[in-house]
């Protein structure tokens, strides 16, 4: 049995001298442990050399494919008459065998053997050193892998990068001379800049037109549409612009023979750059256009380099600077680079851009390497990718839709608002709501608010409401008006006490604030009372309470006032002063506050005013603090200090 075994020099031809060693396969590797023993086992019969690297290169190449090159053919013809033949791809041995009619063997102790001989192939090949066949592997290896990756003269990509540097300069450079000629010939002719809008368009015509006297014998057709030809007509006749000499209208015509120069240039280097794309990376232009992907190409230096980047790299190209000021100032970092300008992210929503990118970045991604790396020639990668991203921006903006119009599901739910109309008729099942005034609640007044709304109203007018509240008998009267009612009897039985009491009287304070704080927890008790009667009471209920409550008060009201007078009378037997707040000088007063406190006396009972007061009897103590004391003014006008 023969073995075949490949090396970058050439094809060798051992011969296998003890088969019966290859019966243990485990053992098989103790054989080749030195030089001698793999002697024994196996013998070198034939050696083929390559010629040439290019002949080794190809040989390799077509051993990849599992093909037997010709000189491998013509090489086995001559050494493997009748033998069999221990190869290490099974595939090549049926080639072989196809083409040569030679029997090969491919098992697990051909390919065991084939390791031993890799151990020991420069002691087994005399003539072939270490030391040569390392450097007969590198290169091989390199050519090889150039092989695999094609670069032929329609891969490079140099021109690319040269071409679209070229075309962003001639852009500049149109539109620097564009914006020349407007301004030089506006000088003549100023209204055509706004007729005009398009560059070319205006060249064309200033170099067409010179004097705008002209204007009116010329046919602008070609150029210009009939509309903006006849406009253009009337403004040259009523132009505002100066007059120009010969010269400096052969001037600017010579400008506008560049621009346009200029402009049928750029044009030939946009069909050469947009045929070397679709060459060289045709899924790439498929994806993002000529201009967006020879930018990208010349941004990450060749295509080959472009393919080594990720597709979040990919992304943010052209945005570096963002990225590393976002980075710096902890901020948001860029979501697009050169690739914001495709068609697939102008087309997305401004919300859903960032998305967009990020998707037709990774396949953009794909796309390259496809086209670096790859071997077919076509764009259905880049065309069927482009569906997808198609389809992924249709999704989002039907999401979107859906969401707005009412439900999860994007069904806006009409049955829930139609549920309460007759089928067939404009008519409601259940009649409509009414307003309901008896729902209605009314916060009822604090009593300090009510003195002061009454003292400020004058009698007139309160004798005029109580004669048209009384002036209406038919109608029942509500708790509210009753209260309001009660509130200015009781308003007027005090009035009439405190006239029956002399005016210029110092009352205890303390058994004061009892009685008010009594009054206020009495009426709070009333009110309680009068709402509960309004959500569940009937009428006949109310008025029983009504009537008991006109029957205490009166009595309440005659027991305070007695309580008063005893008050009165017991302060008088105990030598207690009546004094008048503008008979005190200075002294007094510092005096008479000093025994206040000492007396066990608060200051929160005694009012501070700032001028003299017109109701003394009203208030407990009642002084007037000068500006030399200590005391600070507290309250301005009547009242008691808090």
């Amino acid at each position: 049995m023969l073995v075949l075994f490949e090396t970058p020099a050439g094809f060798a031809l051992f011969k296998v001298l003890d088969e019966g060693k290859l019966s243990k396969v485990e053992d098989l590797w103790k054989e080749f442990s030195t030089a001698e023993s793999a002697r024994q086992v196996v013998t070198l019969k034939a050696f083929s050399k390559f010629e040439n690297t290019s002949e080794a290169l190809s040989a390799a190449t077509l051993l990849i494919d599992s093909k037997p090159s010709k000189g491998l053919r013509k090489f086995l013809r001559a050494h493997c008459d009748g033998e069999k033949l221990a190869v290490a791809d099974s595939k090549l041995g049926n080639s072989i065998k196809e083409k040569l009619q030679i029997e090969c063997v491919h098992n697990n102790a051909v390919m065991e053997l084939m390791r031993g001989v890799r151990s020991q192939l420069t002691e087994l090949i005399s003539g072939l050193g270490a030391q040569d066949l390392a450097p007969m592997s590198l290169g091989l290896s390199h050519s090889l892998s150039r092989y695999k990756l094609k670069f032929s003269p329609d891969k490079v990509d140099t021109m690319i990068i040269q071409a679209i540097g070229l075309l962003d300069d001639l852009d500049k450079e149109l539109n620097t001379y564009a914006m020349r000629v407007r301004e030089w010939y506006g000088w003549h002719f100023p209204e055509l800049a706004k007729i005009v809008q398009d560059n070319i368009l205006y060249a064309k015509a200033v170099k067409l037109m010179g004097d705008r006297t002209n204007a009116a014998k010329l046919d602008f057709s070609e150029i210009l549409s009939e509309e903006v030809e006849t406009e253009l007509k009337e403004a040259a006749m009523i132009s505002m612009g100066t007059e120009v000499s010969d010269i400096d209208l052969m001037n600017i015509k010579d400008l506008c023979d560049q621009v346009l120069a200029l402009a049928e240039y750029r044009a030939q280097l946009y069909d050469y750059l947009k045929s070397r794309m679709n060459t060289i990376a045709p899924n790439l232009t498929a994806l993002v256009g000529e201009l967006v992907g020879a930018r990208l190409i010349a941004h990450g230096g060749s295509l080959l380099n472009l393919a080594k980047q990720p597709g979040s790299t990919v992304q943010i190209l052209g945005a570096e600077k963002a990225l590393f000021r976002a980075l710096k100032t902890k901020h948001a970092t860029p979501k697009y680079g050169l690739i914001y300008h495709a068609s697939l992210i102008g087309q997305a929503a401004p919300k859903h851009k960032g998305k967009v990118a990020r998707s037709l970045a990774a396949k953009t991604a794909l796309a390259i390497r496809y086209d670096a790396l790859g071997d077919s020639q076509d764009n259905s990668m880049g065309l069927e990718n482009r569906i997808k991203l198609e389809a992924r921006l249709r999704n989002l903006e039907g999401r979107e839709l859906g969401r707005s119009a009412g439900s999860a599901k994007g069904k806006p739910r009409i049955e829930f608002y139609d549920k309460d109309r007759k089928k067939g008729a404009g008519a409601l099942i259940t009649p409509a709501k009414t307003y309901n005034p008896s729902a209605d609640s009314v916060l009822g007044r604090t009593e300090p608010l009510a003195d002061k709304e009454e003292e400020m109203v004058p009698e007139k007018r309160t004798n005029e409401a109580e004669s048209f509240e009384t002036e209406e008998p038919g109608e029942e009267p509500t708790a509210i008006d009753e209260e309001k009612k009660e509130k200015k009897k009781k308003k007027k039985k005090k009035a009439d006490a405190e006239d029956t009491i002399m005016p210029n009287v110092a009352v205890n304070a303390e058994q004061e604030s009892v009685d008010d704080g009594k009054k206020a927890k009495k009426k709070k008790k009333h009110l309680a009372e009068d709402a509960g009667l309004q959500d569940g009471e009937n009428v006949e209920a109310r008025e029983k309470k009504k009537k008991k409550r006109k029957h205490t008060e009166p009595e309440e009201e005659e027991t305070e006032i007695s309580n008063r007078k005893k008050e009165k009378k017991k302060k008088k037997k105990s030598g207690d002063l009546d004094f008048h707040a503008n008979s005190l000088d200075e002294k007094e007063i510092s005096m008479l506050i000093r025994l206040y406190i000492l007396g066990g006396g608060q200051l929160e009972h005694l009012a501070v005013m700032d001028q003299p007061p017109t109701e003394p009897a009203v208030f407990p103590l009642c002084l007037l603090i000068l500006p030399e004391c200590s005391f600070e003014r507290i309250v301005q006008g009547r009242g008691i200090c808090p």
